[in-house]
């Protein structure tokens, strides 16, 4: 089947864009303050008339009121079903003549709008775009239409060991609080959300006051400041307040969620660390080291390389704006599942009283000093890149520094941070499946 004209168009740029910008990682950010105060980071690449757009309001889907859970998640779906005079298939219809591309997504913290387009077109874009942003039709047929496959994306996970996993180690860790249930809602409030309740979604989550802008592409400074307030200058001046810090109230042990099947799903961890932590870096160094999921990581050792109990293993830093995990997860064999959560818990507890070994921060340090510059590979990643950077606070010259910032992580930071960081009994185990000899409760005294 042939592809949409605008798919192939924006396929053939993005194909350019990818030799335009060859394995950059030393980026000239700009700052950009519009006319109307709207801020925003800018990288100016003219050798292609393409502009990727990246945009993110602060708060996502952590800002449903507490009975209407999944509103955001669906409001979001819905933001390109039809705007202004345009019905689902008019709007649909526009954005394929003017070869743009909009993507809408909503997590726990943010709610992202990524945009791509052609500079002859840009004005164009701009406004569809905007009417989308500010003047959404949340049409009767059209919330009906999303609603189900809201739902019919609810019931898969409810069927999918990981997601159950995730699910209740979320609810273990952080109860009440937005992050301790699912941003997609239950099938019970997803039914019962009206059209005002998505109205109400829109004017708390999309706003001026919680928005970080990255632009790169086929622009100047002046342009993108008449572009932002353009598209951005007609939102409300303020959400919903943002949700308090999420207390942490997941406590050692294991959680058995029965599922059949030969193999059981783990997902375990304990308190992270948060992004603006002064150890993150290092705690990052860290957790790639112990379970960045390639082979030569520690746990991919243990548990893969030298005793087979798994096809993989990764771990990682958890970190949200308001609260924070260290997550690891593998599928073991039923008959396995103790022994490996004992290899877990030693790995653990080895890299909480010995930190790396010499050789092991080298080859970790080189990994990621070189794996690094492949993360530019083009406008789009790279907005996406400089936007999370503005949500986590980090500087503008932040890609330039990055790579010498991991050369300077010591042997002694490493192990400093490592007997902060890893808590062996702390960790939580949940594991859905049919694990022989493991039950809910209280983890044993470690071997």
């Amino acid at each position: 089947m042939t592809r949409p004209l605008a798919a192939r168009i924006l396929g053939g740029i993005a194909a350019a864009v990818l030799l335009a910008l060859p394995l950059r990682a030393e980026i000239a950010v700009q700052e950009v303050v519009s006319p109307g105060g709207i801020r925003a980071w800018l990288v100016e690449a003219r050798s292609i008339p393409f502009l990727a757009l990246e945009i993110r309001f602060r708060g996502g889907t952590s800002l449903d009121e507490a009975d209407r859970r999944g509103a955001v998640n669906l409001m979001t779906a819905l933001i390109e079903e039809g705007a202004g005079d345009l019905d689902a298939q008019g709007f649909a219809e526009a954005r394929e003549a003017l070869a743009a591309s909009y993507r809408f997504e909503a997590d726990d913290d943010a709610l992202s709008v990524s945009a791509r387009m052609l500079t002859e077109n840009r004005d164009a874009a701009v406004a569809l775009l905007r009417s989308a942003l500010t003047e959404p039709r949340f049409d009767p047929g059209a919330i009906e239409r999303v609603r189900g496959q809201v739902l019919a994306n609810i019931r898969a996970e409810a069927q999918r060991p990981a997601a159950i996993a995730r699910a209740r180690m979320f609810a273990l860790a952080f109860g009440d609080h937005p992050y301790g249930s699912s941003g997609d809602g239950t099938a019970e409030s997803v039914a019962a959300l009206t059209r005002d309740d998505i109205l109400a979604a829109h004017a708390r989550a999309i706003a001026r006051d919680r928005v970080h802008v990255a632009a790169v592409g086929d622009i100047g400074a002046a342009e993108l400041g008449a572009l932002l307030d353009a598209l951005l200058g007609g939102l409300p001046e303020a959400g919903a307040p943002l949700p308090g810090p999420a207390a942490l109230t997941l406590e050692p042990g294991v959680t058995v969620v029965p599922f059949p099947g030969p193999q059981s799903t783990l997902l375990f961890g304990h308190g992270g660390i948060a992004f603006d932590d002064p150890d993150f870096l290092t705690a990052f160094v860290l957790n790639e080291a112990v379970g960045g999921g390639r082979f030569g990581t520690r746990l991919m050792a243990e548990l893969r390389e030298k005793r087979g109990l798994t096809y993989g293993v990764g771990t990682g830093l958890a970190a949200r704006d308001r609260g924070a995990l260290v997550l690891g997860s593998l599928s073991v064999a039923n008959a396995r599942v103790a022994e490996a959560i004992g290899i877990i818990r030693a790995e653990w507890a080895r890299l909480a009283e010995g930190g790396l070994s010499e050789a092991e921060l080298d080859a970790i340090k080189t990994y990621l000093t070189g794996a690094y510059p492949l993360r530019f590979d083009g406008n789009a990643p790279i907005a996406r890149i400089l936007v999370s950077m503005q949500m986590q606070g980090m500087p503008r010259d932040y890609i330039a520094t990055r790579n010498d910032k991991v050369r300077a992580v010591t042997l002694a930071e490493a192990a400093r941070v490592a007997a902060r960081l890893y808590v062996p009994e702390a960790l939580h185990f949940v594991v859905v499946g049919a694990p022989e000899g493991v039950a809910s409760g209280p983890l044993p005294p470690p071997n």
